[in-house]
């Protein structure tokens, strides 16, 4: 029986996340997440690194995903509503990242334009993915946000740089590095590097 299950071409990461599921995805496979997202940019990733982390009964990190992103949040009445939720990029948080993964047994990250060398060996070695979410689609991301289940370091780090708990389902994402050190960047870049070549050789002919 396969750990996940396969709906239009997109496998069904879903709660609880498990270093068994995410192992079987591969770079390129479309992934659509239902369950718990954890966003966490520049600030909560310096904070982390530094050895800090949110009480376990308000933020479980443990084999959580982290979500790249400064989502734009309304308050609602009493609840807070996603208006917008697209990712930022995630090569800032390069120098941390691999750390945070071993920490805490990450089992996703996702963001836009890749991760590095670091990034991709900690994947692999601990059991996590990378996945690529589409940037410029924050509304329609935003549109697979069930709901806004709480917020950490709203008053410390202020609204985009908080940690905010979004319950999600049928997320639509991409994996670019997968758990078995394989990099869709690095092959992109591996196929660019030998284009730029032949075409600087043409033009030296």
């Amino acid at each position: 029986m396969a750990l996940l299950e396969k709906i239009d071409g997109a496998y069904q990461l879903t709660e609880p996340f498990t270093e068994e599921k995410v192992r079987t995805l591969r770079v390129g496979d479309m992934v659509e997440i239902t369950g718990e997202l954890l966003t966490g940019r520049d600030a909560v990733h310096k904070w982390l690194d530094a050895g800090n982390e949110p009480p376990q009964a308000e933020v479980r990190l443990r084999n959580a995903i982290i979500y790249h992103c400064g989502p734009v949040m309304m308050k609602k009445g009493k609840k807070w509503v996603a208006t917008a939720a697209g990712p930022t990029t995630s090569i800032r948080e390069e120098p941390y990242q691999a750390k945070i993964i071993e920490k805490f047994g990450l089992k996703a990250v996702i963001g836009k334009g890749g991760m590095g060398e670091k990034t991709k060996n900690a994947c692999k070695t601990f059991g996590c993915v990378y996945l690529h979410a589409v940037g410029g689609a924050a509304q329609v991301l935003a549109e697979r946000i069930v709901s806004v289940d709480g917020v950490y370091g709203l008053e410390e780090f202020g609204s985009p740089e908080a940690i905010w708990k979004l319950k999600v389902e049928r997320f639509p994402v991409v994996v670019t590095i997968d758990a078995h050190g394989n990099s869709l960047h690095q092959e992109i870049e591996a196929e660019s590097g030998e284009k730029l070549k032949e075409m600087v050789s043409k033009i030296g002919k």
